[in-house]
């Protein structure tokens, strides 16, 4: 093997072999021992080293301790307190911030004369104090490590001091071997570890240099302590640019260096590690050809071109190191260690490609884990649907998203402007199990959702129409009923899903619409089957089942009900729909188990709260809004009956088009929304880390007491706004671009008696003139003509179908008049508000005009609609709060209250 003289080392170095660099008799202080980093790092190194940390210092916190698997560490306000009360030590561990990094070298030399080396995990110090810590190790015999190391780990001795090398599992990592590490990047030294393991060699010492400017315990350092090493036979070193320490080490036992940072010679300041400097002569390529003048190669080793000496190999991929440790230690005679272990080239321990089609070279086969994730993973198979991490939602959300340029807001991906090209039933689909959905889904939807919408002689109606005469606005009106559709009224429909997704997953179903399967592999036993049937015939159920038949709707679930030799009853009709509507986005792991249990709930209520939304009078017992049962569940889509219950009559097709669009556009406006503040605190006040405790009923009364004539009724406004405009105009069609009248006039009138108003309430002092509604918004402003990209999006949506509305027209007319009649410094947006009143009141100018829609009913209209659309955008965040978030947290946080009044 290729051997040189150790030699004496010019600098002062008190460990003259890397088997002293970390051992079992080494006692540790631990400055910051209650920081951030210390707090996770240290109680593992000091398990894994079998007790080796003896106190730690936080300044005003003596008597607090550090818990760890072996005990309780004392903490203490100073070093010195600590050697005052008996304990002694001969390592430190810096985890001070940079500032006070030299400080902490300084009192644990000044006060402890059996100090032999510190540990500085700290980054970026400052050069100046770097230099003042090098002289203070040097004058005192006190060997440095750092900063920005992640402190040094020895296999043989198994022992880990000053920071996280091997991570929280050191063992799995760090197999006792002949091979020495030193790598400038502290990650980096575990997977290389790791990276050896798997071609049968193992470690001896592990050394995170660090990258700061400085570097204490460098190459020269290292490669001497190599020399001395009985136990190693080679080194592995991990070099980044910067620095010519590599240049001045003198390597007397063979060596495979890794130079990366190639990409960095373009750069002019440090990326990562501060001493990482491109330019200069110490940059990435430099260092490359010191090391193959060191090994007397010419170019690097790579796989296909195995190039190296006896002395070394240059790599410039660390995924190549253990194929050239090999070929090098193979020169000078010497075999791996122990038996390979393994490959880290990719082999994936789970998939889920559900639906998917991949190439031969991305369909990998799974292959066993290693312990103990094979057990883990093992578990997580079994696990159906997604699990989701709790976490602290206040202000955020899993579900919707709001980019702040465009005020454009998406939900699970999907921004409302593509929403808006969905049916209701589709989006129903999109909140609920994350994507809209197709052809079979809506079919489904519609018949789930529509067997709950008849409300003729049931409570929910009762308390609804109570209400409503009561004078309430919409929003209360739809609470009185949301409020009776408690989790009663769902247990039967949940424990039917709950029993589907139970058989579906020990029969291995895959696909739920596959006509092909059999229904028999649905082996229930008897209480299952007692679940789903009911002793009589359920008129309900079969309702439903013929409107699922008459849609020709595909679902294994309703097959094997309807293969029962009994009744099924309707809460097992519609379990069997939700679970086949959330079958694919549950084996995909788009949704959670909790998530499916939940679905016939939620379209119960939904169902309940469009019905609710229609007066008593046009819930009859076969017949909602005059169109028969049977063609509600077995010939409508749930937007026709929607869009029927707003209106009050059997849609066309131009105004199920507007209508749909509204819905689309309403689904959601973010997570900071009022509406959905109120949902997401409902579910947290009941505590979602609970889910059998959370009401959905009760989350969607907050959001409907979160709604309001500011909140929601913003198209009212509109609606109100242009009655007044056209108020005795002559006009039959507002679709019609030939309506005979003149807009620019119209607009221009306005805009100059209200510029007059606001001049002389300004004159006079008094209170500014009302905004106009659904005009302007703060962030759509300051250019010369400002446009809201949502009302633009419709606008051109509608002129694509060549549909003309006079409403929308009149608006920016109004916006140009406004600049005209020098009221505006600008031209305005006219925001999305405007369009949802335009449209609508399109839809209903006909029906109003010939007095069958009442003025006050267009306005209930504005405010229903928009509930419509937001109760759907609320479900998907109350379920997405159900599933990710925590107890209580939309409150303020106490950190950022200023003051009570």
């Amino acid at each position: 093997m290729y051997r040189q003289g150790a030699g004496d080392f010019k600098y002062y170095v008190g460990i003259s072999s890397l088997a002293q660099a970390a051992s079992r008799d080494d006692r540790v202080c631990v400055l910051n021992i209650l920081g951030g980093e210390s707090r996770q790092v240290t109680p593992v190194g000091h398990a894994y080293s079998g007790g080796n940390v003896v106190f730690g210092t936080s300044p005003g916190r003596r008597g607090q301790v550090l818990e760890t698997a072996l005990g309780n560490i004392p903490v203490y306000n100073n070093v010195l307190e600590g050697l005052q009360d008996g304990h002694r030590f001969n390592c430190g561990v810096i985890y001070l911030p940079p500032s006070a990094a030299r400080d902490g070298v300084a009192e644990l030399i000044r006060v402890n004369p059996d100090l032999k080396k510190i540990f500085i995990v700290t980054e970026k110090l400052s050069v100046h104090d770097s230099r003042e810590i090098r002289a203070m190790g040097q004058q005192n015999g006190i060997d440095i490590f750092g900063g920005n190391s992640l402190g040094i780990a020895d296999a043989w001795n198994r022992v880990r001091i000053g920071g996280a090398l091997g991570g929280d599992s050191p063992d799995e990592a760090l197999k006792k071997g002949s091979i020495a590490i030193f790598s400038n990047s502290g990650n980096f030294t575990t997977t290389i570890a790791t990276y050896l393991r798997m071609a049968g060699w193992g470690t001896t010492t592990l050394m995170s240099s660090g990258k700061d400017v400085y570097i204490h315990f460098a190459a020269p350092e290292f490669a001497f302590a190599l020399a001395n090493d009985a136990r190693s036979k080679a080194a592995v070193l991990y070099s980044e640019p910067g620095g010519y320490y590599e240049l001045e080490a003198d390597f007397s036992k063979p060596v495979v260096a890794c130079v990366v940072g190639r990409w960095k010679q373009k750069l002019t300041r440090a990326v990562g590690h501060a001493g990482a400097l491109a330019g200069g002569s110490d940059d990435a390529a430099s260092k490359e050809r010191w090391f193959m003048q060191k090994f007397g190669v010419d170019r690097p080793f790579t796989p296909d071109d195995p190039v190296c000496s006896a002395k070394g190999a240059l790599v410039t991929n660390i995924a190549h190191i253990p194929a050239a440790l090999t070929a090098v230690m193979r020169e000078n005679g010497a075999r791996p260690d122990f038996e390979p272990e393994g490959s880290l080239a990719l082999k994936p321990w789970f998939r889920s490609s559900q639906g998917l089609t991949l190439p031969d070279e991305l369909d990998l086969p799974v292959v066993a884990a290693l312990s103990p994730y094979d057990a883990q993973i093992a578990t997580l198979n079994q696990q159906v649907g997604i699990v989701l991490p709790r976490q602290n939602m206040k202000d955020a959300s899993g579900a919707s998203q709001m980019d702040a340029g465009t005020q454009v807001t998406s939900l699970h991906g999907v921004p409302v402007l593509q929403a808006a090209q969905y049916s209701l039933e589709g989006n129903l689909c999109l909140a609920l199990l994350h994507e809209p959905g197709g052809v079979n889904d809506a079919k489904l939807v519609s018949v789930a959702v529509g067997a709950e919408i008849n409300l003729h002689g049931d409570a929910t109606l009762i308390a609804a129409q109570a209400a409503r005469e009561a004078g309430n606005a919409p929003n209360s009106v739809l609470a009185a009923a949301a409020s009776i559709v408690g989790p009663r009224r769902a247990d039967g429909a949940r424990r039917a899903a709950r029993a589907f997704v139970e058989l579906g997953t020990a029969a291995g179903l895959r696909d739920a619409l596959d006509e092909d399967f059999d229904v028999t592999q649905l082996n229930a036993d008897a209480a299952t089957r007692a679940c789903l049937t009911s002793p009589e015939p359920d008129a309900k159920a079969q309702a439903m089942l013929a409107g699922l038949a008459k849609r020709e709707a595909k679902s294994v679930f309703i097959r094997y009900l309807q293969s029962l030799d009994a009744h099924p009853s309707a809460d097992a009709v519609l379990g069997a729909i939700t679970t086949t509507l959330a079958w694919g986005p549950l084996m995909r792991k788009r949704v959670s188990r909790v998530t499916v249990e939940n679905l016939p709930w939620w379209m119960r209520l939904m169902g309940t709260l469009i019905g609710a939304s229609v007066d008593a009078r046009r819930h009859e017992p076969a017949r909602f809004c005059d169109i028969e049962m049977d063609a509600v569940l077995g010939r409508h889509l749930l937007t026709e009956i929607a869009c029927a219950a707003l209106i009050g009559d059997k849609p066309d097709e131009t105004e199920l088009f507007g209508f749909q669009t509204l819905v689309g556009l309403l689904l959601t406006n973010g997570p900071g929304a009022i509406s959905a503040q109120g949902a997401k605190g409902a579910v947290s006040a009941d505590g979602p880390e609970t889910p059998e405790r959370v009401q959905l009923n009760k989350a969607m009364v907050g959001f409907l007491t979160h709604a309001g004539y500011a909140h929601g009724g913003n198209g009212f406004e509109g609606v109100a706004f242009l009655l007044e405009r056209f108020k005795g105009v002559a006009m039959n069609d507002p679709g019609d671009p030939s309506h005979g009248l003149d807009l620019k006039a119209m607009a221009a009138g306005f805009a100059r008696v209200y510029g007059e108003e606001r001049t002389q309430r300004k004159e006079l002092g008094a209170q500014q003139a009302t905004a106009l509604p659904c005009i302007n918004h703060p962030v759509f402003k300051g250019k010369p003509v400002n446009v809201d990209p949502r009302e633009a999006f419709v606008r051109e949506r509608f002129e694509a179908r060549g549909e003309y509305n006079v409403f929308h027209d009149y608006y920016r007319a109004l916006v140009q008049a406004l600049y005209d009649e020098n009221v505006t410094r600008n031209v305005f947006a006219v925001n999305v508000d405007a369009v949802i009143a335009s449209v609508l009141l399109k839809m209903l100018w006909t029906r109003h005009q010939a007095g069958g829609f009442p003025t006050q009913a267009l306005e209930t209209a504005a405010f229903t609609v928009f509930l419509y659309g937001r109760m759907i955008g609320c479900a998907a965040e109350i379920d997405d709060h159900l599933n990710r978030g925590r107890n209580l947290d939309t409150r303020t946080p106490q950190a950022d209250v200023r003051f009570v009044a």
